[in-house]
């Protein structure tokens, strides 16, 4: 990774085109931290109220390793059209080669079509941490115990 100013970091990604008119992903503003990618369609894509769809980019990439590609919803395309990833979150390996799709699924109670060009969703690069898994008999107490969900700021 490289360092740009004082607090702004970069790194190389390698992106193969499966077709030459396929998007590269581009950064909407200077300090963006997530970058767009683009629907690379034959034709419109249908998705009905409550439908999931796989949108392709016509891309593969590559990134260092130790790093991971996050695809999260646009923020105009998920409040405004009710698009967003179904996973709510897709996870790009460093070790991943294949085309980069976005799975969308449609929450609004509209048809809605998406076309060769649209923005469909935004990646975020960013390092990551593998957990060494140890089985153990006990875990150390703490204040909170096991209270789960929504226990946290009750009294």
């Amino acid at each position: 990774m490289k360092y740009v100013g004082d607090d702004m970091q970069t790194t190389k990604v390698k992106i193969k085109k499966l077709n030459p008119n396929a998007k590269m992903p581009t950064y909407g503003s200077e300090e963006a931290a997530g970058a767009d990618l683009y629907a690379f369609l034959d034709e419109d894509v249908t998705i009905l109220p409550g439908e999931t769809k796989f949108i392709s980019t016509g891309i593969c990439m590559e990134m260092e390793k130790g790093l991971v590609g996050l695809v999260y919803a646009r923020s105009g395309l998920a409040c405004k059209q009710g698009l967003a990833p179904a996973n709510k979150v897709g996870v790009v390996d460093s070790d991943y080669r294949g085309e980069v799709k976005v799975v969308l699924h449609n929450h609004s109670n509209e048809t809605r079509v998406v076309a060769n060009g649209d923005r469909i969703a935004q990646i975020v690069f960013a390092p990551y941490i593998q957990g060494i898994f140890e089985e153990v008999d006990a875990l150390n107490d703490t204040n909170r115990g096991e209270g789960g969900f929504g226990s946290t700021g009750k009294k």
